[in-house]
């Protein structure tokens, strides 16, 4: 079995008893309504990435019956992310979920919040820096080695020299998902090249991907670290006839990365399961404040997986539902 059918194969029955131990707490049904919680990250909910992980926040919300708010800055801005932070715990929630793409801008808010007594759990980024915040659990995957699960497999494919594209430069996440990358393949003889690009402009991200292929014409691989960053290589790689040519994988999910798979036109896409992300902290979160239920830290069960060609199509049926 892949790694991404043993994930989902793990994943299925533990939600399930998640959910099932928050239906049987006692007394826990006239409590359900009182408990309001509060998500921060660093991705906007019309993001194709991020609205999944949203969607996955509501329907716990309303699995468990509580009420919950997400919140994100306007655009990746850390300092705007760090005021919305505080701005939670200054309304006193019952707990707060938070992203964490940058320790040292959002550290101090995080540890206001735990220092107020709001139980945090953190998602997506921060699993090497969630435990000395003071979180109490971080939902995720680890970057650094999700990173090195993309090299191997770019390695496997024959690359010998890749463009590693960071779509959000400062964000340490993708930082560490490109060291990972970088790892791996190197130590098949692989060279790395990294290209920063504008996470706001598709159109400047395509023409710099376009600029580098260009310049060195040996590049015979990309990796993005994102949907954001994918979209843009697969029309660089279109608009100059080497689609195909140039092996292109990414991490995460979107239709058009879907679509490209199952196409036969990228690799595959490194999948760290964003709507558990999103669903998963806040039946833990209901756990903890109806029965002080904790769990081992960090949930390394969200990725990462690899959505493949022979996945993709029934990957693109469950997204229509806004679930992957």
């Amino acid at each position: 079995m892949s790694r991404f059918g043993s994930f989902v194969k793990f994943l299925a029955p533990l939600v399930a008893a998640l959910v099932i131990a928050v239906a049987i707490i006692p007394g826990a049904a006239s409590a359900q309504s009182s408990y309001r919680f509060v998500v921060v990250t660093h991705g906007q909910a019309s993001d194709p990435f991020w609205s999944v992980v949203k969607n996955g926040v509501d329907q716990a919300a309303k699995d468990m019956g509580v009420s919950v708010e997400y919140q994100a800055p306007g655009r990746f801005d850390m300092v705007a992310m760090s005021q919305l932070i505080d701005a939670a715990v200054a309304s006193k929630p019952d707990g707060l979920v938070v992203s964490i793409p940058d320790a040292n801008a959002l550290g101090p808010a995080i540890k206001r919040a735990v220092d107020a007594g709001i139980p945090v759990i953190s998602i997506n980024s921060g699993s090497d820096v969630a435990a000395s915040l003071g979180v109490m659990i971080h939902v995720g995957q680890t970057e650094f080695e999700a990173g090195q699960g993309g090299g191997t497999q770019m390695g496997n494919a024959g690359v010998k020299h890749a463009l590693c594209v960071n779509q959000e430069v400062g964000n340490t996440a993708l930082d560490l998902r490109c060291a990972g990358f970088k790892d791996t393949i190197s130590k098949a003889g692989a060279q790395v090249d990294v290209l920063a690009v504008d996470l706001a402009n598709p159109t400047d991200s395509q023409q710099r991907i376009q600029g580098a292929l260009q310049a060195d014409p040996t590049i015979d691989g990309v990796m993005t670290l994102g949907p954001t960053g994918a979209s843009p290589a697969l029309a660089a790689l279109t608009a100059m006839g080497k689609l195909g040519q140039v092996k292109l994988a990414t991490f995460d999910l979107s239709p058009d990365v879907l679509t490209a798979i199952a196409q036969g036109n990228m690799l595959f896409a490194i999948d760290q399961q964003q709507y558990e992300q999103g669903y998963l902290p806040i039946v833990l979160l209901k756990l903890y404040k109806a029965n002080l239920n904790t769990i081992a830290n960090p949930v390394l069960m969200t990725g990462p997986g690899f959505v493949t060609k022979d996945t993709a199509q029934r990957v693109i049926d469950l997204s229509k539902a806004g679930t992957r």
